[in-house]
């Protein structure tokens, strides 16, 4: 059983992702778990074609704890028989989302979800938060591959060189290594050049990259992946390209994270941002305090 987590900035596409690609797998034979790793629990709705999961969290509430829960009742069974568990969380603003991530995968071991002909778990887990309970993936040594959904954008690919970091922090300790980027598409300029260059610098590779393509908020309206909703269309097979490259990858590398300054000379290099003259902000700042 391989276990991969799917880490990356906020609002990158990572349930999104996950899910088409875990589609894919499941339409070549694989037999697969997501444990969705975020209090709004939209990590297997295309899976259920459902809102949202009863979550471990919500049922554990009304049960009156996880103890008094069975495995049946936390888990189902979506498109492709994909099992599907949420672990769900407090109310926004009340206590720890991590805490639940932790109650969640504590209780699927104790349960025995993992004994069974599994071929993969796949941990989609909340933005780039790669501390408590949301790095337990990474710090428990539960997923031993980890992907990083990324763009052309800056801030995702500031995120995923800090996410890198996580990863060198608790390789030491267990086996989880970083497999892969996975882009994202946002259409920037030179982007799948500039993905490809950051993985160089981080010491992995570019694992796919998902072109933007309307068919893939179609088949979210409809609270479908790609492969159910249009299985002949160009990005269906996008997706099982993607999947294919998991399935067969090897390449599991402790990361190299880049220096600030690298970065950023890469992201000017490809035209993310631009050069500053250090003299002009100086002079901007004795401006602004002589105001």
């Amino acid at each position: 059983m391989r276990q991969a987590a799917i880490y990356g900035k906020g609002g990158i596409g990572k349930s999104t992702t996950t899910q088409n690609l875990v589609a894919a797998l499941a339409e070549m034979g694989k037999k697969v778990m997501i444990v969705g790793c975020d209090p709004k629990a939209d990590s297997t709705r295309l899976m259920l074609h459902a809102k949202a999961q009863n979550t471990v969290m919500h049922l554990a509430a009304e049960a009156g704890s996880v103890e008094d829960l069975e495995l049946e009742d936390v888990m189902q069974v979506g498109f492709g028989d994909v099992r599907c568990v949420e672990s769900g969380g407090p109310e926004p603003g009340v206590g720890c989302a991590g805490r639940g991530v932790i109650t969640a995968i504590n209780f699927l071991e104790e349960e025995g979800a993992y004994e069974e002909d599994i071929d993969y778990v796949f941990y989609d887990v909340l933005g780039d938060v790669v501390c408590g309970g949301f790095a337990m993936p990474i710090r428990e040594n539960k997923a031993q591959e980890i992907y990083i959904v990324v763009s052309g954008e800056m801030m995702a690919m500031y995120a995923a060189n800090n996410i890198a970091k996580g990863i060198v922090k608790y390789s030491s300790s267990g086996g989880v290594r970083l497999a892969g980027l996975i882009c994202n598409s946002r259409n920037t300029d030179r982007e799948d050049e500039l993905i490809d260059a950051l993985a160089k610098g981080l010491g992995t590779q570019m694992i796919g990259f998902i072109a933007r393509d309307n068919v893939v908020q179609h088949a979210e309206i409809r609270r479908m992946t790609v492969i159910e909703y249009n299985p002949t269309c160009k990005q269906a097979d996008v997706y099982r390209e993607l999947a294919k490259n998991i399935d067969e990858n090897k390449n599991f590398v402790v990361p190299t994270p880049m220096e600030m300054d690298d970065l950023e000379n890469l992201l000017m290099e490809f035209g993310i941002i631009e050069d500053v003259d250090e003299s002009i902000v100086g002079q901007k700042a004795d401006e602004g305090a002589s105001a």
